[in-house]
């Protein structure tokens, strides 16, 4: 193994993104992507319920707490890409994965705005937040991948192999 992966498998503080085999951000992501996605299910239940304030409502509230654990992971995220030796395609990944999750982020934060702008939500969710939400979550789902390839293809804050096999020794 070189030293460059070595490298992007140990934390740069454990305290702060998680001890060696164990980081926080893979775990801190299921809050945003959990809330975005019931976000877009409430949206769309404004739609056929016969009171769409309620779900509309949920929605806004939903996007709003997405937004604060997106916040929440990019700061230990960004740790992690500080693992990640410059210069290499990994870094790279990483790179276009954090540029994405922000642009998510802004773009949930202004459809926030947009939505809780004058007296909120009182019927069903317009065709801008709706189809915002939708391009947003869709470009989460590429950023998924790229995370999905930094840690599946590259290894990137996973255990080396020689302790991964520790679990298959009888």
């Amino acid at each position: 193994m070189t030293s460059d992966m070595q490298q992007a498998k140990q934390p740069v503080s454990a305290t702060l993104a998680g001890p060696y085999g164990h980081p926080f951000h893979p775990f801190l992501v299921t809050v945003p992507i959990g809330a975005w996605v019931a976000s877009l299910v409430f949206d769309i239940a404004s739609h056929i319920v016969d009171d769409p304030a309620f779900p509309a409502r949920a929605a806004e509230w939903l996007i709003a707490i997405g937004v604060l654990g997106a916040l929440a992971a990019a700061m230990v995220g960004f740790l992690d890409l500080f693992a990640i030796p410059t210069g290499t395609p990994a870094f790279r990944t990483g790179l276009v994965h954090m540029s994405l999750n922000l642009a998510i982020t802004i773009a949930y934060a202004l459809n926030f705005w947009w939505r809780s702008s004058g007296a909120g939500p009182h019927g069903v969710v317009p065709a801008g937040p709706l189809a915002l939400s939708i391009l947003a979550l869709a470009a989460l789902a590429v950023s998924g991948y790229l995370g999905g390839k930094l840690a599946y293809h590259y290894g990137v804050r996973v255990a080396d192999e020689n302790t991964q096999a520790a679990g298959y020794r009888r």
